[in-house]
């Protein structure tokens, strides 16, 4: 899943500590998503989108990977 957490930490002069800080999660946490490496919980996902004040969609970009698939084949 491709999501716009750097640029909203951006917006809001952040670095990944402290903004894992406010959600208490580790810097780590934060990297990962950032990276596509790891999904965060629904619940992180609704944390970071309070935080922001945005929408979830327009914080996390949702692929569908088999679906993508399927239209390169096509």
């Amino acid at each position: 899943m491709k999501n716009n957490i750097k640029v909203y930490r951006a917006m809001h002069d952040l670095t990944q500590e402290s903004l894992a800080e406010k959600l208490g999660v580790t810097r780590q946490t934060i990297h990962a998503i950032e990276k596509g490496k790891y999904d965060p919980s629904l619940e992180l996902a609704f944390k970071l989108s309070r935080f922001f004040g945005a929408c979830i969609e327009d914080i996390f970009l949702y692929e569908d990977r088999e679906a993508e698939s399927s239209k390169r084949n096509s």
